[in-house]
């Protein structure tokens, strides 16, 4: 009986194979086995790594929003500075009654950054990790978005945040104030100054992911970090999410 079942099921399988070929024939389909004709659908050949064409896909689409989110963010910071900054700061302290603060303007201009800057980041660390195994010619274009605005937002909470207090609540006569007018001139023109640096920067992170999408994807990816590189990895990731929620907690 063991023995009929047997050769009863081998020849159902070869009947099966043999219909399958036939209706392939017919309709006039592939006849390779599933992982031939559907491209992608066998595993990498190494274990634990994305398949190539996925990691150029996902790194793309993040570049791509880079782009669409660091134009913007780069034509609204030449605006903040060349046309805002350059009316308060024009002849202080009288002028720094139009900083764009207070009840006399509804929307304050970090409803704007702090959004865009956040979507950069984003863009910015999802192509860095997506693409991470690429060779450093290629690599270092992927970390301009990423790591140029962070470090960006760490000059503004540094630098920026306790002139812009100091500046505003001057210029309204606050009982707040701890500046005087000379301070108040040469702070206005430390602000100026220091916010070309903001402006190299966005641009920079605008550019890199521009250029990294008009060249081709490397074929020969980088070899894989040392276990040591790798922790130094996850505790910097872990020191830029500490960064960012206590960013986002005292906006």
């Amino acid at each position: 009986m063991k023995s009929s079942l047997q050769s009863s099921g081998a020849a159902c399988s070869q009947l099966s194979k043999a219909a399958i070929k036939s209706l392939s024939a017919l309709h006039g389909l592939p006849t390779a086995p599933f992982r031939e004709i559907i491209p992608g659908a066998h595993k990498d050949k190494a274990i634990g790594r994305w398949p190539m064409a996925n990691r150029r896909s996902i790194t793309r689409a993040f570049l791509w929003l880079a782009v669409l989110v660091g134009g913007p963010l780069l034509g609204a910071k030449l605006f903040d500075l060349l046309v805002l900054a350059g009316a308060w700061s024009a002849h202080p302290p009288a002028s720094l009654a139009m900083m764009p603060y207070g009840k006399a303007w509804p929307v304050d201009t970090g409803v704007f950054f702090i959004p865009f800057s956040a979507a950069m980041m984003i863009a910015g660390f999802g192509a860095l990790a997506a693409g991470w195994r690429t060779p450093w010619r290629y690599r270092w274009m992927l970390c301009l978005p990423s790591i140029g605005i962070l470090l960006l937002l760490i000059l503004t909470v540094v630098a920026f945040w306790p002139m812009n207090a100091a500046l505003y609540h001057h210029g309204i006569h606050s009982p707040k104030d701890t500046i005087t007018d000379a301070q108040s001139i040469v702070m206005a023109k430390q602000w100026v100054a220091l916010d070309w640096l903001r402006i190299l920067g966005a641009t920079a992170a605008f550019v890199a992911p521009l250029r990294a999408l008009t060249l081709p994807w490397p074929q020969n990816d980088a070899p894989k970090d040392p276990p040591v590189v790798r922790a130094l990895l996850v505790l910097v990731l872990g020191g830029i999410a500490a960064f960012i929620v206590w960013f986002v907690s005292n906006i």
